[in-house]
C-alpha cells in the first residue's frame, strides 16, 4: 500500500509557477515510480510527467519545457515546479504511484491505468 498527499495546488494568473508536492508513505520510496497527471472537467486523465526509481524522466509534449518533476528520497516526496502557466493548464492535479518497474511496460507509459495508487488531487486555477 502507498499513501499520497498532494499540496501547493492554488490560483495563480497567467504566466505564474507554482511548486506542487506530494508525500508518500508505505512502500519504500525508493523501490516505487511516481507520476503527475491531471484532469479538467469534462475532459479524461492526462498523464503529465513521471520520474522512475532510476531518476529517468519522462514528460507528456503538452508539458515539456515548462513544467519539471523530481523528487527528495530523503523527504519520501515528489515535486512538480509549473513555469510559464497557461489558463488551460486548470485541472486537478493528483499524484501516482507505481511499485512495479514502469520501464517494464510498453510505451505510452503515463497512462493513469499503469499506476495504482493515487492522492486525493490539488486543484490548479490559472487566470488570463
Amino acid at each position: 500500500q502507498v499513501q499520497l498527499v498532494e499540496s501547493g495546488g492554488g490560483s495563480v494568473q497567467a504566466g505564474g509557477s507554482l511548486r506542487l508536492s506530494c508525500a508518500a508513505s508505505g512502500n519504500p520510496y525508493s523501490r516505487t515510480d511516481m507520476g503527475w497527471f491531471r484532469q479538467a472537467p469534462g475532459k479524461e486523465r492526462e498523464g503529465l510527467a513521471a520520474i522512475d526509481r532510476d531518476r529517468t524522466v519522462t514528460y507528456a509534449d503538452s508539458v515539456k519545457g515548462r513544467f519539471t518533476i523530481s523528487q527528495d528520497n530523503a523527504k519520501n516526496t515528489l515535486y512538480l515546479q509549473m513555469n510559464s502557466l497557461k489558463p488551460e493548464d486548470t485541472a486537478m492535479y493528483y499524484c501516482a504511484a507505481r511499485p512495479g518497474r514502469l520501464s517494464a511496460i510498453p510505451p505510452p507509459r503515463l497512462r493513469p491505468n499503469n499506476f495504482p495508487y493515487w492522492g486525493q488531487g490539488t486543484q490548479v486555477t490559472v487566470s488570463s
